[in-house]
């Protein structure tokens, strides 16, 4: 079974989830499993990833559009990924081509984007403090 997940990090109205939503329904998913959050990617306490990381089971497929919408940093996303693996249920990205980033190819994909992804963000803070 398929269950999505997306999320914006604002509540404001200026974030729309119609394009994640969208991308995630063409995928396969259905709209009833698609779990959301109007949250930071940082804080831990999302309710809609709690939600759907409890209705996940053996041999599901969690679908997400981006990584950063699982975690703000490589590390998190990677400790998702990695114990979603180990309960046996796949994580595919979207962005990615729908890879599956509990395979090889994936785990390699996952790392590189990851740690690019962490670049950026470590030098857009730099940028700040300067």
């Amino acid at each position: 079974m398929l269950i999505g997940y997306m999320r914006v990090s604002k509540s404001d109205g200026s974030q729309q989830f119609d394009l994640q939503r969208d991308a995630l329904v063409e995928s396969g998913v259905q709209a009833e499993r698609i779990y959301e959050d109007t949250a930071s990617g940082k804080r831990d306490d999302r309710p809609g990833l709690l939600s759907c990381l409890k209705a996940l089971q053996p041999g599901n497929v969690l679908v997400v559009w981006k990584l950063d919408r699982l975690g703000r940093d490589a590390i998190d996303v990677s400790t998702t990924v990695s114990k979603l693996e180990k309960m046996g249920i796949k994580v595919h990205c979207l962005a990615l081509g729908g890879v599956d980033l509990t395979s090889s190819a994936g785990k390699m994909t996952m790392g590189i984007i990851n740690n690019v992804a962490q670049f950026e963000r470590d030098l857009l803070i730099e940028r700040t403090q300067s």
